[in-house]
């Protein structure tokens, strides 16, 4: 190669763990989707995951509060916000492990790594997703307003969990799930033990999930030297998994005993907790897809603790109309 010569980007393919039926692969203008892909629109899942958070909490403090209902601008607030920011966080994860995730095959083609982004335009997208999502915040009061800032201190450091500590899905625990403390405090102005309780039961869950998800990396992890509590725990990840997801439940239960919760929500916690057990009685983490599978299912485990919460609040009010 002579000098200065460039190097061609790589052609755009779909990212390997993104559903071959995604709406950015079949729909989007093609000069849109590096920049999709990078915000993760293809992939929406992790939107998920960072806004049930949201939604329980704001839903139990509804409970607390005796509402009918989950309030529906909120409830659209936080989607908004969630998918704006998990793709500004995404952008800025993938700015800063762009060497990384060129050695690690399911990363390489992401679009930093494959050349089909700048690093100025991540940036850009980056800044661009952020201020969507303070517009989403600056619609809340304002505890609310900086305790949700408050949470940039540990999105910024996470991506360097993984270079330092064999622990970085507690970090990533951490930072995923602030929106149970930020759903309580859009409704109280305030922090409650409920909502120190969802937090906790979140982050539990979180290093969970993210467990199964790291299986997918474990050989390219292990030759760049990076943690995971998937290498940490190894074949011991079915019981670790299985605690995670068991303190998760146990901490729900919680939140929503001091929330003042009903019965219907307690049994939602059940059948949260049999779903579960059904990722970890039937996990294989020597196969990628299995792993996958899984970790996207917990999609379920969120719809169904919204669903008892709604149905705690309808239920509430029926009752008091007979």
């Amino acid at each position: 190669m002579t000098a200065g010569a460039e190097i061609s980007p790589r052609p755009l393919t779909r990212v390997v763990d993104a559903s071959s039926s995604n709406w950015v692969d079949r729909w989007a203008p093609a000069s849109w989707q590096p920049y999709l892909r990078l915000g993760r629109f293809d992939r929406p899942i992790g939107s998920w995951l960072l806004l049930f958070p949201c939604w329980w909490s704001q839903a139990m403090a509804q409970v607390n509060s005796g509402d009918h209902y989950p309030d529906p601008v909120y409830l659209l607030l936080f989607a908004i916000g969630a998918m704006a920011m998990r793709a500004s966080g995404c952008a800025y994860n993938d700015y800063v492990d762009r060497d990384i995730d060129a050695r690690v095959q399911r990363t390489a083609g992401r679009p930093l790594p494959a050349g089909h982004i700048s690093r100025g335009g991540a940036i850009g997208f980056v800044i661009v997703m952020a201020l969507v999502g303070l517009f989403v915040l600056l619609n809340f009061n304002s505890f609310t307003i900086w305790l949700a800032i408050a949470s940039l201190l540990i999105v910024a450091v996470y991506p360097f969990a993984k270079r330092i500590t064999s622990y970085p899905q507690i970090v990533l625990g951490l930072a995923f799930n602030w929106g149970a403390l930020v759903g309580w405090a859009a409704i109280k102005g305030s922090i409650g033990l409920p909502a120190l309780a969802l937090y906790a039961g979140c982050v539990f869950w979180t290093v969970g999930y993210d467990t199964i998800y790291a299986h997918q990396d474990t050989e390219d992890d292990a030759l760049l030297g990076l943690g995971s509590t998937a290498l940490t725990f190894g074949d011991d990840t079915v019981s670790f998994v299985g605690g995670m997801y068991g303190m998760a439940g146990l901490m729900w239960l919680l939140a929503g005993a001091l929330a003042g919760a009903h019965l219907v929500y307690f049994l939602a916690v059940v059948l949260v907790f049999l779903q579960m057990s059904w990722q970890v009685s039937t996990l294989d983490t020597g196969d990628p897809a299995n792993c996958l599978r899984r970790f996207k299912s917990n999609r379920d485990v969120g719809l169904a603790l919204f669903a008892g919460l709604a149905a705690d609040m309808a239920l509430s009010w029926f009752a008091g109309l007979s």
